[in-house]
Protein backbone atom coordinates (compact mmCIF):
# COMPACT_ATOMS: atom_id res chain seq x y z
CA UNK A 1 0.00 0.00 0.00
CA UNK A 2 1.23 3.32 -0.83
CA UNK A 3 2.04 5.41 2.24
CA UNK A 4 -0.52 8.73 0.62
CA UNK A 5 -3.20 6.56 0.86
CA UNK A 6 -2.38 4.76 4.26
CA UNK A 7 -1.78 8.06 6.40
CA UNK A 8 -4.99 9.25 5.26
CA UNK A 9 -6.55 5.73 6.08
CA UNK A 10 -4.94 6.56 9.80
CA UNK A 11 -5.98 10.07 10.02
CA UNK A 12 -9.85 9.52 9.50
CA UNK A 13 -10.56 6.08 10.43
CA UNK A 14 -11.35 6.61 14.14
CA UNK A 15 -13.57 3.71 15.66
CA UNK A 16 -12.53 2.10 18.52
CA UNK A 17 -11.30 -1.94 18.82
CA UNK A 18 -13.35 -3.87 20.80
CA UNK A 19 -13.84 -6.59 22.75
CA UNK A 20 -17.52 -8.21 22.77
CA UNK A 21 -17.93 -10.85 25.88
CA UNK A 22 -17.04 -14.09 24.48
CA UNK A 23 -16.70 -13.12 21.08
CA UNK A 24 -13.89 -12.19 18.81
CA UNK A 25 -11.89 -8.93 18.37
CA UNK A 26 -13.98 -6.38 16.15
CA UNK A 27 -10.67 -4.79 14.29
CA UNK A 28 -12.80 -3.78 10.84
CA UNK A 29 -9.68 -2.65 8.95
CA UNK A 30 -7.11 -5.61 9.96
CA UNK A 31 -6.56 -6.69 6.35
CA UNK A 32 -5.13 -3.19 5.46
CA UNK A 33 -2.91 -2.86 8.50
CA UNK A 34 -1.81 -6.33 7.78
CA UNK A 35 -0.64 -5.95 4.13
CA UNK A 36 1.27 -2.48 5.17
CA UNK A 37 2.95 -4.15 7.57
CA UNK A 38 3.70 -7.17 5.30
CA UNK A 39 4.78 -4.35 2.92
CA UNK A 40 7.12 -2.51 5.07
CA UNK A 41 6.87 -3.27 9.02
CA UNK A 42 9.18 -0.64 9.73
CA UNK A 43 7.40 2.12 7.55
CA UNK A 44 4.25 1.15 9.05
CA UNK A 45 5.14 1.30 12.46
CA UNK A 46 6.92 4.82 12.22
CA UNK A 47 3.63 6.17 10.20
CA UNK A 48 1.70 5.54 13.57
CA UNK A 49 4.07 9.30 14.76
CA UNK A 50 3.04 10.76 12.14
CA UNK A 51 1.10 13.86 13.46
CA UNK A 52 -2.65 13.98 13.00
CA UNK A 53 -2.63 10.23 13.02
CA UNK A 54 -5.69 9.21 15.73
CA UNK A 55 -5.56 7.38 18.78
CA UNK A 56 -7.60 4.18 18.35
CA UNK A 57 -5.39 3.80 14.99
CA UNK A 58 -2.38 4.11 16.91
CA UNK A 59 -3.63 1.27 19.11
CA UNK A 60 -4.54 -0.56 15.93
CA UNK A 61 -0.61 -0.26 14.84
CA UNK A 62 0.49 -1.32 18.43
CA UNK A 63 -1.72 -4.17 17.80
CA UNK A 64 -0.39 -5.55 14.45
CA UNK A 65 3.21 -4.77 15.50
CA UNK A 66 2.95 -7.31 18.59
CA UNK A 67 0.77 -9.43 16.68
CA UNK A 68 3.10 -9.95 14.05
CA UNK A 69 6.17 -12.50 13.88
CA UNK A 70 9.14 -10.64 13.44
CA UNK A 71 11.12 -13.78 12.17
CA UNK A 72 13.51 -12.76 9.05
CA UNK A 73 13.42 -9.18 10.23
CA UNK A 74 16.94 -7.29 10.41
CA UNK A 75 18.32 -5.85 13.77
CA UNK A 76 17.66 -2.49 12.85
CA UNK A 77 13.88 -3.01 11.60
CA UNK A 78 13.35 -4.78 15.09
CA UNK A 79 15.45 -2.25 17.12
CA UNK A 80 12.94 0.54 15.17
CA UNK A 81 9.70 -2.29 16.35
CA UNK A 82 10.85 -2.23 19.74
CA UNK A 83 11.18 1.56 20.43
CA UNK A 84 7.87 2.65 18.05
CA UNK A 85 6.02 -0.17 20.72
CA UNK A 86 8.04 1.39 23.70
CA UNK A 87 6.48 5.18 22.88
CA UNK A 88 3.03 3.98 21.45
CA UNK A 89 2.66 2.35 25.27
CA UNK A 90 2.98 5.60 26.76
CA UNK A 91 1.67 7.66 24.39
CA UNK A 92 -1.79 6.36 24.05
CA UNK A 93 -4.45 6.73 26.79
CA UNK A 94 -3.46 3.17 29.25
CA UNK A 95 -7.21 1.96 28.45
CA UNK A 96 -6.48 1.72 25.01
CA UNK A 97 -3.13 -0.18 25.89
CA UNK A 98 -5.13 -2.84 27.87
CA UNK A 99 -7.54 -3.14 25.12
CA UNK A 100 -4.93 -4.15 22.61
CA UNK A 101 -2.99 -6.30 24.97
CA UNK A 102 -6.86 -8.17 25.86
CA UNK A 103 -6.85 -8.26 21.72
CA UNK A 104 -3.31 -9.92 21.79
CA UNK A 105 -4.99 -13.05 23.75
CA UNK A 106 -8.34 -12.93 21.94
CA UNK A 107 -5.82 -13.84 19.04
CA UNK A 108 -3.67 -15.82 20.60
CA UNK A 109 -0.50 -14.51 19.89
CA UNK A 110 2.55 -14.40 21.89
CA UNK A 111 5.93 -13.64 20.64
CA UNK A 112 8.92 -12.48 22.75
CA UNK A 113 8.77 -9.37 21.50
CA UNK A 114 5.22 -9.41 22.70
CA UNK A 115 5.93 -10.85 26.24
CA UNK A 116 8.08 -7.90 26.80
CA UNK A 117 5.82 -5.05 25.87
CA UNK A 118 3.01 -6.40 27.52
CA UNK A 119 5.18 -7.19 31.08
CA UNK A 120 6.79 -3.56 30.54
CA UNK A 121 3.30 -1.78 30.45
CA UNK A 122 1.64 -4.08 33.26
CA UNK A 123 4.94 -3.36 35.82
CA UNK A 124 6.92 -0.56 34.46
CA UNK A 125 4.44 1.95 33.60
CA UNK A 126 4.58 5.17 35.12
CA UNK A 127 1.30 4.98 36.61
CA UNK A 128 1.51 0.87 36.88
CA UNK A 129 0.67 0.98 40.51
CA UNK A 130 -2.70 3.23 39.94
CA UNK A 131 -3.67 0.95 36.85
CA UNK A 132 -3.24 -2.40 38.86
CA UNK A 133 -5.64 -0.98 41.71
CA UNK A 134 -8.16 0.39 39.12
CA UNK A 135 -7.79 -2.53 36.70
CA UNK A 136 -6.79 -5.64 38.62
CA UNK A 137 -8.29 -8.53 36.45
CA UNK A 138 -7.69 -6.95 33.36
CA UNK A 139 -4.11 -6.95 34.01
CA UNK A 140 -3.77 -10.17 35.17
CA UNK A 141 -5.42 -11.57 32.14
CA UNK A 142 -2.47 -9.27 30.39
CA UNK A 143 0.22 -10.39 32.78
CA UNK A 144 -0.84 -14.56 32.26
CA UNK A 145 -1.03 -14.54 28.86
CA UNK A 146 2.69 -12.64 28.52
CA UNK A 147 3.87 -15.60 30.59
CA UNK A 148 1.15 -18.41 30.45
CA UNK A 149 -1.33 -18.96 33.57
CA UNK A 150 0.92 -21.96 34.99
CA UNK A 151 4.27 -19.84 34.70
CA UNK A 152 2.60 -16.50 35.85
CA UNK A 153 1.51 -18.14 38.90
CA UNK A 154 4.36 -19.93 39.72
CA UNK A 155 6.22 -16.91 39.49
CA UNK A 156 3.70 -14.54 41.97
CA UNK A 157 4.93 -17.59 43.92
CA UNK A 158 8.37 -17.10 43.99
CA UNK A 159 7.99 -13.51 44.38
CA UNK A 160 5.73 -13.93 47.50
CA UNK A 161 8.31 -16.46 49.36
CA UNK A 162 11.20 -13.16 48.66
CA UNK A 163 12.85 -14.45 45.70
CA UNK A 164 14.23 -11.26 43.94
CA UNK A 165 16.71 -13.35 41.40
CA UNK A 166 16.85 -16.92 41.22
CA UNK A 167 17.60 -18.73 37.45
CA UNK A 168 13.57 -19.53 37.82
CA UNK A 169 12.90 -16.02 37.78
CA UNK A 170 15.83 -14.84 35.46
CA UNK A 171 14.32 -16.95 33.00
CA UNK A 172 11.15 -16.60 33.35
CA UNK A 173 10.22 -12.99 34.15
CA UNK A 174 13.17 -10.89 34.84
CA UNK A 175 15.15 -11.18 31.52
CA UNK A 176 12.25 -8.99 29.59
CA UNK A 177 12.02 -6.09 32.33
CA UNK A 178 14.11 -3.00 32.50
CA UNK A 179 13.54 -2.09 36.15
CA UNK A 180 12.73 -5.49 37.80
CA UNK A 181 13.00 -3.95 41.47
CA UNK A 182 10.08 -1.69 40.63
CA UNK A 183 8.48 -4.47 38.90
CA UNK A 184 8.90 -7.38 41.35
CA UNK A 185 6.35 -5.80 44.39
CA UNK A 186 3.15 -5.12 41.24
CA UNK A 187 3.31 -9.28 40.36
CA UNK A 188 2.20 -9.32 44.46
CA UNK A 189 -0.29 -6.87 43.67
CA UNK A 190 -1.64 -7.91 40.88
CA UNK A 191 -2.68 -11.11 43.01
CA UNK A 192 -3.48 -9.42 46.08
CA UNK A 193 -6.67 -9.04 46.02
CA UNK A 194 -9.45 -6.84 47.38
CA UNK A 195 -11.49 -3.99 45.81
CA UNK A 196 -10.98 -2.25 43.00
CA UNK A 197 -9.07 1.30 43.62
CA UNK A 198 -9.82 4.70 42.08
CA UNK A 199 -10.78 4.87 38.54
CA UNK A 200 -7.88 4.17 36.10
CA UNK A 201 -5.86 6.83 34.84
CA UNK A 202 -6.92 7.91 31.51
CA UNK A 203 -4.30 10.42 30.07
CA UNK A 204 -1.35 9.29 28.29
CA UNK A 205 1.77 9.84 30.29
CA UNK A 206 3.53 10.92 26.94
CA UNK A 207 2.34 13.41 24.30
CA UNK A 208 2.89 12.74 20.65
CA UNK A 209 1.31 15.08 19.20
CA UNK A 210 2.66 18.60 20.95
CA UNK A 211 0.10 20.46 23.12
CA UNK A 212 0.18 23.92 23.16
CA UNK A 213 -1.05 26.68 25.14
CA UNK A 214 -2.85 29.46 23.21
CA UNK A 215 -1.85 32.85 24.26
CA UNK A 216 -4.59 35.16 26.41
CA UNK A 217 -5.18 37.57 22.87
CA UNK A 218 -3.56 36.89 19.80
CA UNK A 219 -1.77 39.57 18.07
CA UNK A 220 -0.45 39.58 14.52
CA UNK A 221 2.89 39.87 16.16
CA UNK A 222 2.59 36.71 18.68
CA UNK A 223 2.45 33.97 16.13
CA UNK A 224 5.95 32.88 15.66
CA UNK A 225 9.16 35.21 14.97
CA UNK A 226 8.98 34.83 11.40
CA UNK A 227 5.70 35.62 10.83
CA UNK A 228 6.20 38.52 13.40
CA UNK A 229 9.32 40.02 11.96
CA UNK A 230 7.80 39.96 8.36
CA UNK A 231 4.65 42.55 10.25
CA UNK A 232 7.06 44.67 11.39
CA UNK A 233 8.55 44.72 7.95
CA UNK A 234 5.04 44.82 5.93
CA UNK A 235 3.96 47.83 8.30
CA UNK A 236 7.82 49.65 8.25
CA UNK A 237 10.09 48.87 10.29
CA UNK A 238 13.78 49.63 10.24
CA UNK A 239 14.38 46.93 7.30
CA UNK A 240 17.97 46.16 7.46
CA UNK A 241 17.76 44.62 10.80
CA UNK A 242 14.74 43.27 10.40
CA UNK A 243 16.16 41.65 7.76
CA UNK A 244 19.22 39.63 9.82
CA UNK A 245 16.50 38.71 12.31
CA UNK A 246 14.46 37.41 9.77
CA UNK A 247 17.05 35.21 8.78
CA UNK A 248 18.12 33.69 11.82
CA UNK A 249 14.85 33.19 12.63
CA UNK A 250 14.45 31.18 9.37
CA UNK A 251 17.62 29.43 10.17
CA UNK A 252 16.48 28.13 13.24
CA UNK A 253 12.55 27.11 12.30
CA UNK A 254 14.80 24.57 9.14
CA UNK A 255 17.45 22.95 10.87
CA UNK A 256 14.29 20.43 12.50
CA UNK A 257 12.88 19.70 8.83
CA UNK A 258 15.13 17.11 6.31
CA UNK A 259 15.40 18.00 2.93
CA UNK A 260 12.82 17.14 0.32
CA UNK A 261 14.29 16.26 -2.82
CA UNK A 262 11.12 16.58 -5.06
CA UNK A 263 9.03 19.79 -6.37
CA UNK A 264 6.38 21.46 -4.84
CA UNK A 265 4.00 24.02 -6.28
CA UNK A 266 2.88 26.60 -3.77
CA UNK A 267 -0.76 28.32 -5.02
CA UNK A 268 -0.15 31.46 -2.40
CA UNK A 269 -3.26 33.48 -1.86
CA UNK A 270 -2.19 37.27 -1.94
CA UNK A 271 -5.76 38.76 -2.26
CA UNK A 272 -7.11 41.47 -0.45
CA UNK A 273 -8.77 39.50 2.40
CA UNK A 274 -5.51 37.64 3.30
CA UNK A 275 -3.88 41.25 4.32
CA UNK A 276 -6.96 42.07 6.79
CA UNK A 277 -7.43 44.95 8.62
CA UNK A 278 -7.23 46.74 12.12
CA UNK A 279 -5.21 44.72 14.54
CA UNK A 280 -5.27 41.69 12.34
CA UNK A 281 -3.61 43.16 9.34
CA UNK A 282 -0.91 41.17 8.06
CA UNK A 283 -1.60 38.54 10.53
CA UNK A 284 -2.45 35.95 8.02
CA UNK A 285 -0.29 36.75 5.31
CA UNK A 286 2.38 36.96 7.10
CA UNK A 287 1.97 33.46 8.20
CA UNK A 288 1.56 32.40 4.84
CA UNK A 289 4.43 33.91 3.68
CA UNK A 290 6.13 32.43 6.73
CA UNK A 291 5.52 28.67 5.60
CA UNK A 292 6.85 29.67 1.96
CA UNK A 293 9.70 30.92 3.20
CA UNK A 294 10.39 27.60 5.46
CA UNK A 295 9.09 25.53 2.48
CA UNK A 296 11.98 27.55 0.22
CA UNK A 297 14.50 26.26 2.44
CA UNK A 298 13.30 22.98 2.66
CA UNK A 299 11.98 21.97 -1.08
CA UNK A 300 14.51 21.66 -3.38
CA UNK A 301 12.71 23.21 -5.96
CA UNK A 302 9.93 25.21 -5.18
CA UNK A 303 7.05 26.84 -7.58
CA UNK A 304 5.29 30.23 -6.18
CA UNK A 305 2.40 30.88 -7.97
CA UNK A 306 0.38 33.82 -6.62
CA UNK A 307 -3.17 34.73 -6.64
CA UNK A 308 -4.74 38.40 -6.77
CA UNK A 309 -1.35 40.54 -5.89
CA UNK A 310 1.65 39.90 -4.00
CA UNK A 311 2.65 39.23 -0.57
CA UNK A 312 3.58 43.51 -0.20
CA UNK A 313 1.10 44.35 -1.94
CA UNK A 314 -1.90 42.06 -1.81
CA UNK A 315 -5.39 42.83 -3.13
CA UNK A 316 -8.00 41.91 -5.68
CA UNK A 317 -9.97 39.09 -5.46
CA UNK A 318 -9.11 35.62 -5.02
CA UNK A 319 -8.62 32.97 -8.08
CA UNK A 320 -7.82 29.87 -6.56
CA UNK A 321 -8.55 27.47 -9.37
CA UNK A 322 -6.46 29.47 -12.09
CA UNK A 323 -3.88 29.43 -9.89
CA UNK A 324 -3.99 25.28 -9.11
CA UNK A 325 -4.14 24.88 -12.86
CA UNK A 326 -0.89 27.02 -13.30
CA UNK A 327 0.42 25.44 -10.64
CA UNK A 328 0.28 21.82 -12.34
CA UNK A 329 2.33 23.33 -15.18
CA UNK A 330 5.26 22.83 -13.53
CA UNK A 331 4.78 18.95 -13.00
CA UNK A 332 5.06 19.26 -9.16
CA UNK A 333 5.21 16.15 -6.80
CA UNK A 334 2.58 18.33 -4.90
CA UNK A 335 0.82 21.21 -5.10
CA UNK A 336 0.03 22.98 -1.91
CA UNK A 337 -2.83 25.88 -2.13
CA UNK A 338 -2.11 28.42 1.14
CA UNK A 339 -5.16 30.21 1.53
CA UNK A 340 -7.65 31.59 4.06
CA UNK A 341 -10.68 30.07 1.85
CA UNK A 342 -12.30 33.55 1.04
CA UNK A 343 -12.83 31.94 -2.72
CA UNK A 344 -14.29 35.59 -3.79
CA UNK A 345 -13.98 35.20 -7.37
CA UNK A 346 -16.11 32.79 -9.23
CA UNK A 347 -17.08 31.16 -6.28
CA UNK A 348 -16.87 26.76 -6.46
CA UNK A 349 -14.60 26.95 -9.37
CA UNK A 350 -11.85 25.29 -7.22
CA UNK A 351 -14.43 22.93 -6.38
CA UNK A 352 -15.04 22.07 -10.18
CA UNK A 353 -11.77 21.81 -11.00
CA UNK A 354 -10.67 19.51 -8.23
CA UNK A 355 -12.91 17.44 -9.21
CA UNK A 356 -12.58 17.26 -13.02
CA UNK A 357 -8.36 16.65 -12.55
CA UNK A 358 -8.83 12.95 -12.06
CA UNK A 359 -11.12 12.67 -15.41
CA UNK A 360 -8.53 14.48 -17.03
CA UNK A 361 -5.95 12.13 -15.62
CA UNK A 362 -4.29 13.90 -13.51
CA UNK A 363 -3.02 12.26 -10.78
CA UNK A 364 -1.10 14.89 -8.96
CA UNK A 365 -2.53 15.40 -4.82
CA UNK A 366 -3.27 19.05 -4.50
CA UNK A 367 -3.82 19.63 -0.17
CA UNK A 368 -5.19 22.77 1.05
CA UNK A 369 -3.45 24.79 3.47
CA UNK A 370 -5.91 26.84 5.77
CA UNK A 371 -4.51 29.95 6.93
CA UNK A 372 -6.16 30.66 10.20
CA UNK A 373 -5.69 34.15 12.76
CA UNK A 374 -6.12 31.72 15.54
CA UNK A 375 -6.82 27.83 16.26
CA UNK A 376 -10.39 28.41 16.86
CA UNK A 377 -11.17 30.26 13.32
CA UNK A 378 -14.78 29.42 12.19
CA UNK A 379 -13.95 27.47 9.00
CA UNK A 380 -17.70 26.82 8.11
CA UNK A 381 -17.91 29.44 5.21
CA UNK A 382 -13.96 29.16 4.42
CA UNK A 383 -13.97 25.86 2.61
CA UNK A 384 -14.09 26.63 -1.04
CA UNK A 385 -13.25 22.64 -2.41
CA UNK A 386 -14.53 20.39 0.76
CA UNK A 387 -13.10 17.19 -1.44
CA UNK A 388 -9.42 18.20 -0.67
CA UNK A 389 -6.83 17.12 2.26
CA UNK A 390 -7.31 20.43 4.51
CA UNK A 391 -5.17 21.30 7.22
CA UNK A 392 -5.86 24.82 9.36
CA UNK A 393 -2.63 26.53 11.00
CA UNK A 394 -2.23 30.15 12.60
CA UNK A 395 1.49 29.71 14.40
CA UNK A 396 4.96 28.56 13.50
CA UNK A 397 4.84 26.11 15.52
CA UNK A 398 2.25 24.61 13.28
CA UNK A 399 4.66 23.78 10.31
CA UNK A 400 6.12 20.47 12.77
CA UNK A 401 2.78 18.70 12.27
CA UNK A 402 1.89 20.87 8.76
CA UNK A 403 5.00 19.68 6.77
CA UNK A 404 4.63 16.16 7.89
CA UNK A 405 0.85 16.28 6.54
CA UNK A 406 1.73 17.97 3.31
CA UNK A 407 4.62 15.87 1.79
CA UNK A 408 2.47 12.54 3.50
CA UNK A 409 0.21 12.95 0.75
CA UNK A 410 2.53 12.81 -2.58
CA UNK A 411 5.01 9.47 -2.86
CA UNK A 412 7.52 11.50 -3.31
CA UNK A 413 7.67 12.71 0.48
CA UNK A 414 7.53 9.03 1.32
CA UNK A 415 11.77 9.37 2.08
CA UNK A 416 11.20 12.80 3.92
CA UNK A 417 8.63 11.72 6.29
CA UNK A 418 10.54 8.58 7.29
CA UNK A 419 13.53 10.63 8.03
CA UNK A 420 11.39 13.06 9.83
CA UNK A 421 9.49 9.99 11.88
CA UNK A 422 13.18 8.75 12.68
CA UNK A 423 13.75 11.81 14.24
CA UNK A 424 10.82 12.34 16.01
CA UNK A 425 11.03 8.55 17.66
CA UNK A 426 14.41 9.59 18.80
CA UNK A 427 13.16 12.83 20.15
CA UNK A 428 9.92 10.78 21.93
CA UNK A 429 12.40 7.27 22.77
CA UNK A 430 14.61 9.75 24.67
CA UNK A 431 11.70 11.11 26.46
CA UNK A 432 9.73 7.70 27.22
CA UNK A 433 13.36 6.52 28.63
CA UNK A 434 13.09 9.55 31.15
CA UNK A 435 9.55 8.86 32.02
CA UNK A 436 11.09 5.00 32.97
CA UNK A 437 13.71 6.22 34.81
CA UNK A 438 11.23 8.13 36.85
CA UNK A 439 8.87 5.15 37.18
CA UNK A 440 11.82 2.79 38.56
Amino acid sequence: MDTPTLLAHLETHGDALTLPRGGTLCWDDADLHRAAYTDDPEGYALLALAPGVRPWQRARVLLQVLAASQAGLDDTTRATLARVTRVLTLALPPAHVITVLLGLRRLRANHKHTTRAALRFVLEHPEADALIAARRPALVDCFEHALGKATARGVARRVGTGDTGSDYLQRRLLRFLAAPDAALPRVLALYAGGEPGTAAPYEPVLSVDAKRERPPTVTATNRGDIAATLVHLYRGGPAEELYVALGRYLSAAVVAFPRFEGTVALVMDASASMRGYGEREWAVLSQAAALRMVLSEVCARLEVVEVGGDERTPHGATDLATGVLDALGAAPDLVAVVSDGYENLFPGDLARVVATLPRAGVTTPVVFCHAMFTGSDDLSARRPAPALPQRGFWHQDDFAELLPWMFGHCEAGAPWLRTALHSRLEALDRQAGLLGDLAA
